[in-house]
């Protein structure tokens, strides 16, 4: 209760790091360290090491709740370090940009102005690249947490951030061999909405558009990139079926499988007209920077194959996230072969959230793997609107907050009613709204959904409406706590942000404190000062 009345106080928070900082000069390392551990650490943290965090674990996991173990350590870097470090990292993108050989759209360039990228986030963890052997640390750190999560509890997740694992440029920008990037997926996409539009197909859902091929096949060749045979020989009943139509998955097939394709891979400059390459080439030092990448995925799924653990790989800004979830795909059509072992997260305060949602999953039905996804609202609003306006692209984030419930909603209601026919597809509803936890449980009964199958779970973080985790655990619910844990002074970036954001939050939550209030008079009173789990 103290905490969270303190994380509630807007004069604290603005000069909480200043009191962080005067608290350890006057108490020195040791007590202070015990002070944060009887407070604000102690409340969002689970511990310092893998043997530290198990009773908090087998106390939660008493009462019906899961975890998702994060370790939480970050570089407490100024805001002068983390753009040098940023800018640094996508030197050459930036060369190539400016001498037009490799020309983004505007979405996916490098601008010094968001060289920091935790500017206007408070919800989640940023990752700067220095050199590969930082990526290895990170690589080590995600490995200790998966052998944690599998030895402190059955059936748990490990959360992973991919920009841990490489260098951003490569979220940013490039193709290469099966591996669609953000900005070539983008591109690829809008090329077949244009094509859409021209048939009539214009503001349909993507699933939904479906192009003639005869029509696209004259559309291409007009364009003049390749002869009508070589055109011809793109959408065959062996590739695409025998429907006589293209949808937007058939359209991403033809860069994922057909890599011969590639030099006709070229795409219309909305502002001159012209034709332009998809593709640029990798230098040889950055083909080994993208190999390393590759393996330290691979090796950290194969770890949670072993361990039992189930992977959530966390989503991050748009202009890295279609390269993420293409990336995550991957793993998916790897690792989820009997069960779901490789989580994607769909941000639904992204625009084309369920755009993204059901061509997923409707890849999964086609391709015979496991779907598994966590649902969450999303963490980088601020900063991504402010990036939208600055650079001067279209904002992808819904208008209102309003808009974004309405969209998670969409999403949720549409991977539940796949549920019933996939019985080895999960979901992961990670949110701290009631209405939405609500909205979940009444679809589940409508369609069946029984708790005990485990396809729809819940989450939310530790330290966080308790209300909602832990009567989900004590009706017999799938439900987990986000629990980060690390050296208290090396957690601390952390639980700054965990104060914010819980400041946003808790400001308009005056129900979760007169509950907490409550629970508190009624024990007091009984003289049952401590609840054990049913």
């Amino acid at each position: 209760m103290l905490v969270l009345r303190l994380c509630a106080s807007p004069v604290l928070l603005s000069r909480h790091e200043q009191l962080l900082l005067v608290a350890r000069k006057l108490l020195g390392q040791r007590i202070f360290d015990r002070l944060m551990k009887m407070t604000i650490y102690g409340h969002f943290v689970a511990g310092e090491d893998q043997e530290s965090i198990k009773p908090l674990i087998q106390h939660n996991k008493a009462f019906g709740v899961g975890s998702i173990l994060d370790y939480g350590v970050e570089e407490d870097l100024s805001p002068e370090e983390a753009e040098r470090k940023e800018m640094e990292s996508c030197t050459s993108e930036a060369e190539r940009d400016s001498s037009g050989t490799n020309r983004r759209e505007k979405q996916y360039q490098v601008h010094p102005a968001f060289g920091d990228r935790r500017d206007g986030v408070i919800s989640a963890r940023t990752y700067f690249y220095a050199n590969e052997a930082k990526c290895d640390n990170h690589m080590e750190n995600f490995l200790k947490c998966i052998e944690a999560s599998g030895g402190a509890s059955d059936g748990g997740f490990s959360a992973v951030k991919l920009t841990a694992l490489g260098r951003p440029q490569f979220l940013g920008s490039h193709l290469h061999w099966q591996l669609q990037f953000s900005d070539v997926l983008t591109r690829w996409r809008r090329f077949f909405h244009q094509m859409a539009a021209e048939q009539g197909q214009a503001g349909r859902a993507a699933l939904d558009t479906k192009l003639e091929v005869v029509m696209l096949q004259e559309s291409i060749a007009k364009m003049g990139i390749a002869s009508r045979a070589e055109i011809e020989g793109w959408f065959t009943p062996e590739t695409l079926g025998v429907s006589g139509t293209v949808d937007l998955l058939d359209w991403n097939s033809l860069i994922d499988s057909r890599t011969q394709l590639s030099r006709h891979l070229v795409v219309p400059n909305v502002q001159t007209g012209q034709l332009e390459p998809l593709l640029s080439r990798f230098t040889e030092e950055e083909e080994q920077q993208m190999k390393r990448m590759l393996q330290r995925m691979d090796m950290l799924a194969k770890k949670a194959r072993e361990a039992g653990v189930r992977l959530m790989i966390d989503a991050e800004q748009s202009y890295f996230q279609p390269a993420i979830s293409r990336l995550t795909l991957e793993m998916q059509r790897r690792f989820n072969v009997d069960k779901p072992l490789i989580f994607n997260t769909f941000q639904c305060y992204l625009k084309d959230a369920y755009d993204n949602v059901t061509m997923d999953m409707e890849l999964a039905r086609r391709e015979g793997w496991c779907f598994g996804a966590k649902l969450v609202r999303g963490a980088y609003m601020a900063q991504e609107r402010a990036r939208a306006v600055e650079i001067g692209y279209e904002d992808p984030i819904n208008p209102t907050y309003e808009a974004t419930n309405v969209m998670y909603h969409r999403c949720l209601n549409y991977v539940l009613e796949e549920l019933k026919h996939s019985p080895k597809a999960e979901v992961m509803v990670a949110s701290h709204n009631e209405d939405t936890v609500r909205f979940t449980l009444c679809r589940m009964e409508e369609l069946g959904l029984h708790p005990d199958e485990g396809q729809v779970c819940f989450g939310q973080l530790l330290g966080m409406c308790d209300q909602i985790s832990f009567p989900l655990g004590q009706a017999g619910f799938p439900v987990y706590k986000y629990v980060p844990y690390g050296p208290v002074m090396e957690v601390l970036p952390y639980l700054s942000r965990r104060a914010l954001e819980n400041s946003s939050i808790m400001k308009g939550a005056q129900r979760e404190r007169q509950l907490l209030w409550q629970e508190f008079c009624r024990r007091l009173c009984t003289g049952n000062l401590f609840h054990h789990p049913a």
